[in-house]
């Protein structure tokens, strides 16, 4: 009788490559650097809820770019308003799985993840910052738990796109590498069945 050959997922024996640290690390350290310079420098000069004078048009008067500085109490696009410690929370579990994914599980084998996971947890730190209130900024005396945005797009004249900064663009960034991870095939090790001659039965 012979055994049908059968396919099982690619495993990864030892441990994640060394190689994959310091990419994932240095690249989750320099997206959060710029996200929180490119706040401290944009807030520091326009301030809160100001418009910049300048502004660049893309396409014609298709897209419209310019600096608009607003708190945002909630998440991605203004999502649940007023919730900003349980983002926090969030940020904070985000980050501890991400680690255990990358590096307990493996998925730092795939170069794909080490980055789209790096950027995920760069902008992750970078908005987990602002919602402790680390940047300083108060409303009268009392401490603004709140990510700063200050990017602001205009689409057609009419459209306005909600006003982000680059630790969201991080995070669509990652999430849409990680979509398209997930339509990637499965490597697949297929183990043959044909045994020895020496240890054939017939049937």
């Amino acid at each position: 009788m012979r055994t049908e050959a059968r396919a099982q997922p690619l495993t990864h024996a030892g441990p994640v490559p060394w190689s994959r640290y310091p990419v994932f690390f240095g690249l989750a350290a320099a997206a959060l650097a710029w996200d929180l310079y490119s706040k401290w420098a944009v807030f520091a000069d326009l301030g809160v809820g100001r418009i910049s004078e300048w502004q660049k048009e893309f396409f014609g008067n298709a897209v419209r770019f310019r600096l608009h500085t607003n708190f945002n109490y909630g998440a991605l696009w203004g999502f649940g308003q007023g919730y900003t410690f349980v983002f926090a929370a969030l940020s904070l579990v985000a980050a501890v799985g991400i680690l255990y994914w990358l590096f307990v599980r493996g998925g730092a084998w795939s170069w794909w993840l080490t980055i789209a996971l790096g950027l995920i947890l760069g902008g992750t730190l970078g908005n987990f910052y602002d919602r402790l209130g680390l940047h300083g900024w108060k409303d009268g005396d009392e401490q603004v738990y709140a990510v700063r945005d200050f990017l602001d797009f205009q689409f057609f004249g009419v459209f306005d796109w909600a006003i982000f900064n680059f630790a969201d663009s991080y995070l669509v960034t990652g999430a849409i590498m990680l979509v398209l991870y997930s339509f990637k095939p499965e490597p697949r090790l297929v183990e043959s069945g044909e045994p020895k001659a020496e240890s054939q039965i017939a049937c």
